[in-house]
């Protein structure tokens, strides 16, 4: 066995800058009139603890009316997520994913089975951690991807990140004993500075565990027009502790043939 691949899943393993994204857009202009764009979420997200888009929506609503001098009382999670929830899953989120309506059905899939079995094929266990909700997140890895029960930990499973509680908790599965000396390394790739952070809060906890952080930037802002925007988001997750910066997810097979 050659180590450990982590993977986070939105923005790594599926496009979500028309479904997850587009959510808090349309979720925050439901409640506030002011729909935020892509860069005002990038900027939000790069702040390192907005990792659940229902407190992302919340957030970006709460600033908005505080800029405009507004006293509107912000809206409960409560509110926001079941109204966030009809924009991306468009039906019950624990019913049938074929009767789903909403963003969902506009993800494109940034990797495949075959990018999964390759890692495999090397030697590298893998396991994801994502703040998507379970069925989200079950929909793809498994539905989409065909993956079978791989070890995931979803939102609900554990604190939110950059708390590493649920990437350590996934780890030591995967691991089959406590972390630390004689367990290969754990790598984590998400597209987040929260991503990164979690790493980074791992590392205080579990001193004697090596551990890596890749990050790639998001799939919206690899756009021609967007090449600035993306290298700004770069360096930023850089400054935050990413050990490595890979151009897309499918560049982490040439990695991993590299790494001993």
């Amino acid at each position: 066995m050659k180590g450990f691949l982590l993977f986070d899943i939105d923005g790594v393993i599926r496009d979500v800058s028309s479904s997850y994204r587009l959510a808090i857009q349309e979720t925050v202009n439901h409640f506030s009139e002011w729909r935020p764009t892509l860069e005002n979420i990038d900027d939000l997200k790069a702040e390192g603890c907005w990792n659940n888009d229902w407190k992302a929506s919340q957030e970006l609503i709460e600033r908005y009316q505080k800029q405009q001098g507004f006293s509107n009382p912000t809206p409960s999670l409560k509110e926001i997520e079941r109204i966030f929830s009809n924009f991306y899953f468009g039906g019950d989120p624990n019913g049938d994913a074929q009767k789903w309506q909403g963003f969902i059905k506009n993800e494109p899939l940034l990797v495949d089975k075959n990018f999964f079995k390759a890692l495999v094929q090397q030697g590298y266990l893998l396991g994801f951690v994502s703040g998507a909700e379970p069925p989200s997140a079950r929909f793809v890895l498994e539905n989409r991807l065909g993956l079978v029960n791989p070890p995931l930990i979803a939102m609900g499973d554990a604190p939110d990140k950059p708390d590493p509680t649920g990437l350590i908790q996934i780890a030591k599965q995967l691991a089959g004993k406590p972390l630390g000396l004689g367990v290969p390394t754990i790598a984590y790739l998400g597209d987040t500075v929260a991503d990164v952070l979690t790493i980074q809060e791992a590392q205080k906890q579990q001193p004697l565990q090596n551990f890596l952080s890749l990050a790639v930037a998001p799939p919206h802002l690899h756009k021609n027009q967007h090449r600035v925007a993306r290298l700004n988001y770069e360096n930023s997750l850089r400054k935050s502790g990413a050990d490595i910066i890979l151009k897309h997810t499918n560049d982490l097979l040439k990695l991993t043939r590299k790494l001993k």
